[in-house]
């Protein structure tokens, strides 16, 4: 069927020599762009490029590249498309890598190419081999709505302004997935829930609040939520708490253990009189002697040979413990497996686990605290490394406190947790890459922490409890672990190619119209642009970013502040059926002054900013202005460039402008102002000087000579909003933090 644009139109006419490049432009291509809604000054007809590097002849003249057409939305090129004679190729030829290098000109960076012979007509993306749409135009009506989709000037996103709002609750009736609001950056509860904190340790952990208000905020009462990197379950938990479907997917044997045995169900009475028998035979029987100790080795069974990741400090899981230490535990978890009900035996288990951070030669108590009060080099280092001073804790004692914990948590998730409920949880052993159980567009909502390249080996990582806990991984799970590096030495583009595979997965289980909130923490743009890609290329929809803390400050962020990031990103994506495309900003400046343009507006708009600050702005400003492919080929680690360009303070980790140095860039005037008022009055404060107007306007004006030099009057308004009269005409600070910040 030819579309109506074409129904008048004879393709013999292609045949004929007469009918050239010219008239594929004017008769068939033209027609198509005014029907695809460009109009006017969205058409930009030959513009000449100048190549970025190719240079000829002996005066090094400058290389020309002439698109036929350039197509813009805003002030930003959407897509790029070229005519070619009838008798010319438009697959698998040259003319495809010369319409390519049009697209990727600094100049146009469009994400979308296009060639058109008369014939057939081919689209491809910048970064794929193989073209998105490719048909005989003749059968334009067959593909028409395809092609809307992919190039209408409805189907791109530039600098989108998203709409942000507090977590609040919305009523049923008027819950439309479509417009769900993004939320802003929320407070962190972490430890008031009993049954996240303290039941069990894990390498990370999400802000359960948080991940409830997501879960509130995108979908319903009764909706199914998936977690496919389900970690310490705090996404499952979360989604049958606020009264939905969960499910929980992880690789790691651990992760499925604890969260099927911290939600398995059990009467309270039940568990404490279980816990009473264990503790009474324990105690009858606890190896304390050498002999007592021998005997309990050779009796009870534990780890004996299981091989620890090559960087640790020993080379087995039993080098890891004293033998009374040994001992101690196997008698332990042999009086729990003896436990009949299978739910009291589980919980059991997951208290017994639980201990294990505690009871073994890597654990060390903290300084100025109680022997209970420590921690685990497994934890704070990420890996296996005895300590130096091991700290000894009595077994059965620390036991005890691991059942007030754990009721603790029982008690918080019974009335919505329970033997009526339980069947909306599937908690299930298996990879990411592979949702084959989950139908297709069955899910309402995805909220996920994925692993963050090469931070956190989980599998090498979990080796002791899945050694005690009699829980087999196998290579083929080593195999499909989404990390890099590792006991397995696995690369970036295997990981890569893991996370790609991961979100293809997700896009096909979730509904239409419905969401998916991807959490991740990386320095490296790389795998951020590989994230946003991906889901692109998938068929999701960008819907903004927002930057959230995840609690207090990490060991491992203590010990390297420039190599771990303490707080994340939140990428939300909308599964719709006409998604629209980020479009690549022509930025007219290079990525060097982008990056010190967007790092000194941080700087002044915080009074000095952190390494997350810094990074989180750079990411969300590259996911929306589409720059994170300039951003990944020159600046993988920006610590280098930000020690070298500003100031950076240890103690308070804040980067600043150096002092008498004047921004770079044009930050508004009066932020400029302010900016330098604030930290020339708090300098002036600790160095207890007086400061009149005077010093004020001879310190700020040699600073602000760069762009528009203020008036007195300029900085006189400025500074009565930060600043009162002292002593002697003199000027200092509001006591008011209010009037400290820029915005």
């Amino acid at each position: 069927m030819t579309h109506p644009l074409f129904q008048h139109f004879d393709f013999a006419q292609l045949q004929s020599p007469d009918f050239k490049e010219d008239s594929v432009r004017e008769v068939l291509i033209l027609p198509m762009i005014h029907s695809l809604g460009y109009a006017g000054n969205q058409i930009v007809r030959s513009k000449a490029l100048q190549h970025p590097f190719l240079k000829i002849g002996s005066k090094k003249r400058p290389v020309t590249l002439v698109p036929d057409y350039l197509f813009r939305i805003e002030d930003s090129y959407a897509w790029v498309l070229d005519a070619k004679a009838p008798s010319e190729q438009i697959i698998n030829s040259d003319n495809v890598e010369q319409v390519y290098s049009y697209a990727i000109h600094p100049e146009v960076r469009a994400k979308f190419f296009a060639l058109c012979n008369g014939h057939e007509f081919a689209l491809f993306r910048q970064d794929a081999e193989k073209p998105l749409l490719y048909f005989p135009l003749r059968d334009v009506e067959q593909h028409w709505q395809e092609l809307e989709t992919y190039l209408s000037p409805h189907a791109f996103q530039s600098g989108k302004t998203f709409a942000y709002t507090t977590a609040k609750k919305a009523h049923t009736a008027d819950f439309d997935y479509r417009t769900r609001p993004l939320l802003e950056e929320l407070p962190v509860k972490k430890q008031s829930a009993k049954r996240h904190f303290g039941v069990h340790g894990y390498f990370t952990k999400q802000v359960w609040n948080v991940v409830q208000e997501y879960i509130r905020n995108f979908s319903q009462v009764g909706d199914v939520v998936l977690d496919p990197f389900g970690g310490s379950g705090v996404t499952a938990v979360e989604a049958l708490m606020t009264d939905r479907k969960a499910i929980h997917i992880d690789l790691n044997p651990m992760s499925v253990f604890i969260v099927n045995s911290l939600i398995a169900p059990v009467k309270i009475s039940d568990l404490q009189q279980a816990f009473e028998q264990v503790k009474t035979a324990y105690l009858k029987h606890e190896p304390a002697t050498d002999e007592q100790i021998a005997q309990a080795l050779k009796k009870y069974p534990y780890p004996n040979g299981l091989v620890l990741p090559k960087g640790s400090d020993v080379a087995t899981i039993e080098q890891l413990f004293s033998e009374k230490q040994l001992a101690q535990l196997a008698l332990l978890k042999h009086l729990i497996m003896k436990q009949t009900d299978e739910n009291v035996r589980q919980t059991l288990l997951l208290m017994f686990s639980g201990l294990l951070n505690k009871v073994n030669l890597t654990y060390h108590a903290s300084e100025g605290r109680s022997e209970g009060r420590g921690n685990s080099s497994i934890f704070a280092y990420y890996r296996y490394r005895l300590a130096t001073e091991p700290a000894f804790v009595d077994v059965m004692t620390y036991f005890d406190s691991r059942l007030k914990k754990i009721v603790a948590a029982k008690k918080e998730m019974e009335y919505t947790i329970n033997e009526r409920t339980i069947h909306n949880a599937q908690i299930v052993r298996g990879t990411a890459t592979n949702l084959a159980f989950i139908k297709n567009e069955s899910v309402d909502y995805i909220y996920t922490d994925p692993p963050y390249g090469k931070k956190i080996p989980y599998l090498d990582l979990s080796v002791m409890w899945n050694g005690w806990l009699d829980l087999a991984v196998s290579e083929e799970d080593f195999a499909q672990e989404a990390i890099e590096g590792g006991e397995h030495h696995k690369s970036k583009d295997e990981y890569n190619e893991l996370m790609a595979k991961s979100i293809q997965e997700m896009y096909r289980v979730l509904k239409f119209d419905r969401w998916m909130s991807f959490v991740f923490a990386h320095k490296d743009p790389e795998f951020w642009h590989l994230i946003i890609d991906t889901a692109e290329q998938c068929g999701f929809e960008y819907a903004g970013a927002v930057a959230q803390k995840n609690g207090q400050t990490s060991f491992k962020k203590r010990q390297n502040p420039f190599t771990v990031l303490s707080g994340q990103l939140i990428i939300n994506f909308k599964k719709v059926r006409k998604p629209k495309a980020i479009m690549k900003a022509a930025l007219g400046i290079n990525i060097g002054e982008i990056i010190i343009q967007t790092c000194e507006g941080v700087i002044a708009k915080n009074n000095g900013a952190t390494l997350e600050q810094i990074n989180d702005e750079l990411i969300i400003k590259g996911l929306e202005l589409g720059f994170l492919d300039l951003l990944k080929k020159e600046y993988s680690d920006l610590t280098p460039f930000l020690l070298d360009t500003f100031n950076y303070d240890e103690k308070t980790e804040l980067f600043t402008i150096r002092p008498n140095q004047k921004f770079k860039t044009h930050i508004d005037l009066n932020l400029r102002v302010k900016y330098y008022l604030i930290s020339f009055l708090r300098r002036q404060e600790l160095e207890h000087k007086q400061t009149t107007f005077d010093d004020i306007v001879l310190h700020i004006l040699p600073l602000l000579k760069n762009g528009i030099t203020p008036e007195a009057q300029t900085i006189l308004n400025v500074l009565e909003d930060i600043a009162e009269h002292g002593a002697n005409k003199s000027w200092q600070l509001k006591k008011s933090e209010e009037q400290h910040t820029l915005f």
